[in-house]
């Protein structure tokens, strides 16, 4: 067998393998494809074993068995606690997508998304002109009024304001109550002259983190430029774990080292609120047993694990965690883009996804919190492919969109 390290130690980490059961499922089998291509024509002893045997390794076979098997991975590198030397096999898994697609071998999908996002007329991956994104946020006010009986600002183009707010774009056609959520958290915590959305690139996505790192720089770039563009001070992303973790770790590289932009999560900025006691919560509101999802891009680090936790026993009373949670949390079965390519959706909920699903019904909850646009998508679709119907999945802003007191 092609094994990275032979000892497959990866193998009990990985939720595919675990749901498989196939040898090309485990991480460093995956990994070894890449290697072995180097060792083949990158290496003295591989070039001269092919000049001598006349046989050439890397062939059509060998290229469509690597795009097959690292879109087959999320990315999720939980793998990486296992491995006895060190080898992090998400990071070869995003090497590897990134060679393939200067071949141009990437998902459909998320080149589609791409190339709207950095060449296209709107600038972002859901195609939303800046227009209808004035009407959402019209919208979203009026909804905010007739609910709450309050006006309730989405602040637009103010500038000098401390956070400049980059959700994932998608959030602004399919997950209003996170939105509302968020807005009448800044409104609440007396907040709303301190943050604002910019009408010159509004989208925190970063689909490069997936497959191609010169997509991703020019993506943070333009997070960047818009921040600075509208004199903010904080580059503030929604909740989105990719989005999350692309800012956390390229605004600092691509945008000035230790002089670069601060990158905050919405929910760091919400605990803050909270502790500040600047937030009131109603724990008699949301009384239905709740979960929390971690996505793997925001807690494998250990970035973001026990805020969001703090937040929910606050006013959540039935709260339950999963097992296992945080760090070695399992990942919803969409990561790495994978969510994205819906012509696998069999594959996303029936095989990555289903150790998922276990974790879900055995909570027995009716809210599954998940801060992230991915997850959300994925871990809905897992519900319902599993029979998980009275489960709803949720942003972390909807239940404090229902407990917030004004």
């Amino acid at each position: 067998a092609r094994v990275g390290a032979k000892c497959a130690n990866c193998a009990c980490a990985c939720q595919i393998y675990q749901a498989s059961g196939k040898p090309e499922d485990i991480p460093c089998y995956r990994s070894n494809l890449l290697l072995e291509i180097y060792r083949r024509h990158f290496t003295f002893r591989g070039v001269l074993q092919s000049k001598l045997t006349g046989q050439v390794y890397l062939t059509e076979e060998r290229i469509r068995e690597l795009a097959e098997s690292v879109y087959h991975c999320t990315g999720c590198r939980r793998c990486s606690f296992e491995c006895p030397m060190g080898i992090d096999h998400g990071l070869i898994t995003h090497l590897s997508r990134y060679i393939l697609s200067e071949m141009d071998i990437a998902p459909k999908a998320l080149v589609v998304a791409t190339r709207e996002q950095l060449d296209g007329k709107t600038g972002n991956t859901s195609a939303i002109p800046v227009p209808a994104l004035l009407d959402t946020l019209e919208f979203l006010t009026d909804d905010i009024k007739d609910e709450k009986g309050v006006e309730v600002p989405f602040p637009v183009d103010q500038p000098g304001r401390e956070y400049v707010f980059f959700p994932a774009v998608s959030d602004y056609l399919l997950e209003a109550e996170t939105l509302k959520g968020v807005a009448i958290t800044f409104y609440a915590a007396g907040d709303v002259d301190k943050w604002t959305i910019g009408t010159g690139y509004y989208d925190g996505i970063n689909y490069g983190l997936f497959y191609s790192d010169w997509c991703a720089e020019r993506i943070i770039s333009k997070e960047i430029e818009e921040t600075k563009r509208l004199q903010g001070r904080t580059i503030l992303i929604g909740e989105c774990g990719h989005a999350s973790r692309s800012a956390k770790l390229f605004v600092p590289s691509f945008g000035g080292g230790r002089s670069a932009l601060p990158v905050v999560n919405i929910m760091e900025y919400t605990l803050q609120a909270l502790r500040a006691g600047r937030l009131k919560l109603d724990p008699g509101v949301v009384t239905e047993r709740v979960t929390y999802h971690d996505p793997c891009n925001i807690a494998r680090t250990g970035w973001i694990v026990d805020q969001p936790r703090e937040i929910l026993r606050s006013f959540c009373k039935n709260f339950v965690d999963m097992a296992p949670k945080g760090t070695k949390n399992y990942c919803c079965g969409g990561g790495g883009g994978t969510v994205s390519v819906d012509e696998i959706r069999a594959y996303r909920t029936g095989v990555t996804g289903k150790l998922k699903a276990d974790q879900i019904r055995a909570t027995g909850a009716k809210y599954v919190v998940a801060p992230c646009a991915n997850c959300k998508k994925q871990l809905r679709e897992v519900c319902e492919d599993h029979g998980l119907k009275d489960v709803e999945v949720v942003g972390l802003h909807d239940l404090l969109y229902k407990a917030i007191v004004l």
